[in-house]
């Protein structure tokens, strides 16, 4: 199957949830009108806070490279290698639960860099089988999740609530 059907669909999903509701006066798809999205609200977030462990769960750094490390898989295959999940140690991108202030920048940074790469990815038309179809179309899921549980860990990172949207501005 061809993805060239939602190559304008897939890539506004997944840069919403990444970057946030592009302008408060335009109705959005997942997040709310004003939501900064995953990257601005990890920004509101110091690296004490990132390591905070959670009740019985993973840091926000864990999640954060956990997010990063998957998105370098799907970036990798999207650039040619044929299967770069097989063997993949999902364990590994568990492992960051504290970081320094430079590590967290750096995280930030990387988490960036692979979530601007895998939008451009999505953005192109390409020839996958039906298995990748699913790694393509559950990576905009799986990015909700984790933000999702990131807003449960800390509510510096929460968007605003329905409540708190502005009602539409008509021109």
């Amino acid at each position: 199957m061809n993805t060239r059907d939602l190559t304008a669909v897939l890539p506004t999903l997944m840069s919403e949830l990444v970057n946030g509701a592009p302008d408060p006066h335009v109705s959005t798809y997942m997040l709310n009108r004003g939501d900064a999205g995953l990257l601005g609200s990890l920004d509101r977030l110091s690296a004490a806070a990132a390591s905070a462990p959670s009740a019985g769960g993973a840091s926000i750094a864990a999640h954060a490279d956990h997010l990063r490390y998957g998105l370098s898989l799907l970036n990798r295959w999207a650039a040619g290698e044929p299967a770069p999940w097989q063997g993949a140690d999902w364990t590994k991108s568990w492992k960051t639960t504290t970081v320094t202030d430079a590590e967290w920048s750096e995280l930030r940074q990387a988490l960036g860099r692979e979530t601007r790469s895998w939008i451009d990815a999505l953005r192109t038309p390409r020839e996958v089988e039906t298995e990748e179809m699913r790694w393509i179309t559950s990576s905009i899921a799986h990015l909700a999740y984790h933000l999702g549980a990131i807003r449960q860990i800390d509510r510096a990172t929460r968007g605003p609530s329905a409540e708190d949207e502005r009602p539409y501005q008509t021109a």
